[in-house]
């Protein structure tokens, strides 16, 4: 009897629990064809409008980018040939033109070796004189430079024996003229401010070097036309050479 008390109670309760899913699947499908479609439709609608406003704000990043990428299309010339321009003046391939200083080193005349004390290399402009005056023009801003008509550049050397100068292959006597394009005030300012510039002056108080600087309002420098390679000495390949 237990047995089949506990049988009968257990189909029991298995037809009662299937009734309930079924029951509540029946409901729950009712309910479903009444709000289903309608909750998916305002998800899909929903969805659409979030969908066209980020295609919207793309569209507009888009819109942006290639504008951006025009306007720096448009200033691009202008900045390479700008660019150019600035290396051009730099390297010396460029004439130029505008207000600067002219400065001139001459060595002391004849009468000044009858000053007491006073020796042969005191009444010559040496090399150093010239570099001290060059390194202060570039100090104070020029722009560009020349020596004695020759365009200076990062590569142009110079050297002085006796009281003739070497650059660029040329040789040039006293006086040394140095021609700087920048701001005058600038210029003048840098050059007494230079202490090798300074003792110069002192010899020129003393033995009569010859010194003047002029302002002009428009210089004309002409374009370096030498060769912009470097050159410089090797040792022979049979050489050998100790580091």
């Amino acid at each position: 009897m237990n047995r089949r008390l506990r049988s009968t109670l257990s189909v029991t309760c298995v037809l009662a629990s299937a009734g309930l899913l079924f029951s509540t699947s029946a409901r729950l499908a009712d309910a479903g064809d009444s709000r289903a479609p309608q909750d998916l439709a305002e998800v899909v609608s929903s969805e659409s409008e979030r969908v066209s406003e980020l295609a919207d704000r793309m569209n507009s990043l888009e819109a942006e980018i290639e504008d951006l990428g025009e306007q720096a299309n448009a200033d691009l010339p202008e900045r390479a040939a700008n660019l150019v321009a600035r290396e051009s003046v730099v390297s010396g391939a460029l004439p130029v033109d505008g207000p600067g200083l002219t400065v001139s080193l001459d060595d002391a005349p004849a009468s000044s070796r009858s000053i007491s004390g006073v020796r042969v290399d005191d009444l010559v402009v040496h090399q150093q004189d010239i570099q001290h005056v060059i390194n202060a023009l570039w100090a104070g801003g020029a722009e560009a430079m020349t020596l004695q008509g020759e365009r200076v550049t990062s590569t142009s050397a110079f050297r002085c024996s006796g009281n003739i100068l070497l650059l660029h292959g040329k040789v040039f006597s006293p006086p040394y003229v140095i021609e700087a394009v920048g701001d005058p005030d600038q210029l003048q300012a840098a050059l007494d401010a230079s202490p090798g510039v300074d003792i110069y002056r002192q010899y020129v108080d003393w033995v009569a070097l010859g010194w003047s600087v002029a302002s002009s309002t428009d210089l004309e420098l002409p374009a370096y036309t030498g060769s912009s390679e470097l050159q410089y000495a090797t040792a022979p390949d049979d050489t050998d050479v100790f580091s």
